[in-house]
């Protein structure tokens, strides 16, 4: 397992997989928010100034991706003031490779990451629908941030905030 920056050339594979990765998910949600949530993990946030996104190699084939925004960001667009924390987005790994440890190598990487640039903490939103994320990030000591939710799509659908302490 190898974790390394993505090359520029890849973003397309990326942003398809993360497409491919979330997919579980658009029956669970109605049509109108799996679109959005689509448009969004397929945009260019992803290279947003400073964000870093990490890729994970398994016998040189991206099996899993992740988005690790600076501080002080506007990572949602609008939908959240800006944190003094840097955020992880987009985690993704291929369905077939699920169960392997890559979400949490990725995971590991932005919370050394941030630790390496001194951050006391780093936070995290996931839709309240999305049950094993949740489960993992609560695994590795996220805690509920329930003063940062919102809900983008006005549909009743809760994107719940965590963040950890580094």
């Amino acid at each position: 397992m190898k974790i390394r920056d993505a090359k520029q050339e890849e973003l397309v594979f990326i942003r398809e997989q993360r497409v491919a990765a979330y997919l579980e998910h658009a029956g669970e949600i109605p049509a109108a928010h799996w679109q959005a949530l689509k448009q969004a993990i397929s945009s260019n946030a992803d290279r947003h100034p400073g964000a870093e996104l990490i890729v994970c190699e398994i016998a040189e084939k991206i099996v899993g991706s992740v988005v690790l925004f600076p501080a002080k960001t506007d990572a949602y667009e609008g939908q959240l003031e800006e944190l003094d924390y840097p955020e992880i987005r987009m985690l993704a790994v291929s369905p077939e490779v699920r169960g392997k440890g890559i979400a949490s190598a990725l995971i590991a990487e932005c919370i050394r990451r941030s630790r390496e640039k001194n951050h006391e903490f780093i936070g995290l939103h996931t839709g309240e629908f999305m049950k094993q994320a949740i489960k993992l990030y609560t695994k590795h000591g996220f805690e509920r941030l329930p003063q940062y939710d919102f809900e983008p799509a006005n549909d009743g659908i809760i994107v719940m905030a965590f963040r950890m302490s580094i």
